[in-house]
């Protein structure tokens, strides 16, 4: 695993404002002053926050319990937290095996936690950037096998590249080097339910100084799997997605989305 570089705490990031958001303790006071900044004019961020999370949780038990995936390929993987993608994976299936990507220095320092599976499953780390997929599947290959089928996740990553054919390439090249039966879940932000409110955070979330942040409509999020069989219920608001029982009749919709599609 490469060695992380110094650790710049006097800049807000925005790894470290997700992380505060959802009640982590690894963040800087410049995180939490940016985080509390977009708070300010958008205060179910956290709510948000925490259904993105609840949602990860759903599609992950969903693709391993109804699905029968026993692999997973984690792109844009964030600080660990709680019900990391195989925690969720191998407390349904201890023999799954899921490999994380991300590019971001930070999360490198934080991704030994990440290897902490089953003995029966398999986890592993790649430092490699989406825009990247070639080196993506050329070194997810040493942990899942590419040849059956894999669940590609891309949880709040496909904001950060904001030109719609080049993150479409992208999916076609993950997906088409894999098997029938593969799926691929996405989770992406809106402005579809609070307009200007959440325009006005990813605006001040860009002024934080990290990566660049867009917004898609519901529409272009499925475009992204123009390609792919739909799974039921299509894209939604995250809590809306296959809510539990105890939350059927009170979800409600969040500037957050989702989807998932499976290759036929």
């Amino acid at each position: 695993m490469n060695t992380p570089p110094p650790i710049d705490t006097s800049q807000a990031h925005s790894a470290r404002i997700w992380n505060y958001w959802l009640g982590g303790k690894d963040n800087y006071p410049a995180d939490r002053e940016a985080g509390d900044r977009i708070v300010a004019v958008l205060p179910e961020i956290v709510d948000i926050a925490v259904a993105t999370r609840a949602v990860l949780v759903r599609m992950v038990t969903h693709l391993v319990r109804d699905a029968g995936i026993d692999q997973f390929l984690d792109i844009g993987t964030g600080l660990p937290t709680a019900n990391n993608t195989h925690e969720v994976a191998q407390r349904e299936d201890p023999a799954a095996r899921v490999v994380y990507v991300d590019n971001d220095p930070l999360v490198l320092t934080h991704a030994r936690a990440l290897l902490t599976g089953t003995p029966e499953g398999a986890t592993d780390y790649i430092h490699a950037d989406l825009r990247d997929p070639d080196t993506i599947l050329d070194r997810a290959a040493r942990t899942l096998d590419l040849k059956r089928p894999v669940a590609i996740t891309l949880f709040g990553v496909l904001p950060f590249v904001g030109d719609d054919a080049e993150a479409k390439r992208i999916i076609d090249h993950l997906m088409g080097e894999l098997p029938a039966g593969s799926h691929l879940a996405i989770v992406h932000s809106t402005s579809a339910v609070t307009g200007e409110a959440m325009e006005e955070a990813v605006r001040r979330w860009n002024e934080a100084g990290s990566a660049v942040y867009h917004l898609r409509t519901p529409e272009r999020i499925r475009a992204l799997f123009d390609g792919l069989e739909p799974v039921e219920p299509g894209v939604v608001s995250c809590p809306l997605w296959r809510p539990d029982l105890v939350e059927v009749g009170r979800a409600r919709e969040m500037d957050e989305f989702c989807g998932m599609a499976r290759k036929g």
